[in-house]
C-alpha cells in the first residue's frame, strides 16, 4: 500500500459477494442507455436501481468499458443500471438532478469538473441517495459526502509514467493535454514532470479535432528535435502522436494513458512504448457491487481513502495476455 491507500482487485470483491453469477454483458454502446426504468423510491430490500452518470463522450472507447463493467455487475447482482453521460459539466449536473428526481437507489458519478457537480451531488445525498465517485475528482469525494471513490490517483500514475520514461532513457518530454478544464489531465502531466525529472512541456490540444492534434504534435517535434518522449493522456491521442512522430521523422517514443485495441496493436508493433492502465472496467463494476453491499449489509470500502484501480502498465511483456480483454471491451 502507498500512503495508506487501499489497493483492491475485482477478484476480492467477487469472492466476497456470493450473489455473483457467470460473467455476461453487452459489448457496449455509448452515451445514454437506460434499462428497466421507472421512477419511484427504492426500498431497503428488493430490486436496487443505480444511476451511473459520467463525463464520457459519444463513441469514447474508454467509457464504453466503464459502462460494460457497470452493466456486467448489474446483470450478475440483479441491480438495474441506468447509464448516461455528457462531457459538458452543466449538462452532467442536470443528468444527476434527473436521477435524483427519479429517486434512484444509488448514484455513481465521475467528477472531471467537481465544482460544477458539487450542488447536484450534495442534493442527492440530502435526498438520501448514496453516491460513489469514480475516475476523477477523488480529492473532493469525501468533502462532497460520497461513500467512496473508485479510480486512479492521477498524480501518482503520472509520476510512475514519468519514472518509466526516465528509465527508458528519455530526457525531454512532451505531455499532450486534450481536454481543457479536466483537472485529472493536468495532474497526470504534473505527476509525469515530478517522476521524469527532466524537461516536460505541456501541449494543449482539442480532442474533437484529430487532424489538428496530429498537426500540432508534428509541428512541436519538428521545431525541437531534442524531444525524445511524447506522453499522450488518452488512446486516441497516442495513436495520433505515433503518426505525428513518423511524419516528423522524429526519434521520439510515445507512451500513453489508458488502453484500447488500437493501443494494444501499437504496443505490439513498437510504435507505443507502454500504456498506463487504470483498469476502467473496475471503475464501472466495483461501484455497483459496493452499492449492493451498502444497501443490503451497510458495508463500505476504502476507509475514507480511494479504492485504487491503477496504475498498472501494459507493455510488450504482458500485452499478449491483455489483448483478448481489450478486444472484448473489458480492458
Amino acid at each position: 500500500m502507498k500512503s495508506g491507500r487501499l489497493y483492491l482487485k475485482a477478484g476480492v470483491v467477487l469472492a466476497g459477494a456470493a450473489l455473483l453469477a457467470a460473467c455476461s454483458g453487452p459489448t457496449g454502446s455509448q452515451n445514454t442507455q437506460t434499462s428497466n426504468t421507472g421512477g419511484g423510491s427504492q426500498p431497503s430490500s428488493g430490486p436496487l436501481r443505480v444511476a451511473v452518470v459520467t463525463h464520457g463522450s459519444a463513441g469514447d472507447a474508454f467509457w464504453n468499458v466503464v459502462k460494460n463493467g457497470a452493466a456486467d455487475a448489474g446483470g450478475q447482482l440483479g441491480v438495474t443500471v441506468d447509464y448516461t453521460s455528457d462531457g459538458d459539466p452543466g449538462a452532467q449536473a442536470k443528468l444527476i438532478d434527473n436521477a435524483v428526481s427519479q429517486k434512484v437507489g444509488g448514484l455513481v458519478v465521475s467528477m472531471a469538473n467537481p465544482d460544477a457537480l458539487k450542488t447536484s451531488i450534495e442534493n442527492a445525498i440530502k435526498a438520501g441517495i448514496p453516491v460513489i465517485t469514480i475516475n476523477s475528482g477523488s480529492a473532493k469525494s469525501v468533502e462532497f459526502g460520497a461513500l467512496a471513490h473508485v479510480g486512479q490517483e492521477e498524480s501518482i500514475a503520472g509520476e510512475e509514467a514519468g519514472k518509466k520514461l526516465k528509465a527508458a532513457g528519455k530526457t525531454k518530454l512532451l505531455c499532450i493535454i486534450h481536454e481543457a478544464g479536466n483537472i485529472g489531465l493536468n495532474q497526470r502531466c504534473d505527476g509525469a514532470k515530478a517522476g521524469f525529472g527532466g524537461q516536460v512541456t505541456n501541449l494543449q490540444v482539442d480532442i474533437n479535432n484529430p487532424t489538428d492534434i496530429e498537426a500540432r504534435i508534428k509541428a512541436s517535434l519538428q521545431s525541437d528535435s531534442s524531444v525524445d518522449g511524447v506522453l499522450g493522456l488518452n488512446p486516441q491521442v497516442a495513436v495520433l502522436a505515433a503518426s505525428a512522430v513518423k511524419g516528423a521523422s522524429s526519434k521520439a517514443q510515445v507512451a500513453t494513458f489508458d488502453l484500447n485495441p488500437d493501443v494494444v496493436a501499437a504496443i505490439k508493433g513498437g510504435t507505443v512504448l507502454f500504456a498506463v492502465d487504470q483498469q476502467q472496467y473496475e471503475q464501472g463494476y466495483l461501484p455497483i457491487v459496493m452499492h449492493k453491499l451498502y444497501r443490503d449489509n451497510a458495508n463500505t470500502l476504502g476507509g475514507g481513502k480511494p479504492v485504487l484501480t491503477g496504475p498498472g502498465f501494459v507493455d510488450k511483456s504482458n500485452v499478449d495476455k491483455v489483448e483478448q480483454y481489450a478486444n472484448n471491451g473489458r480492458r
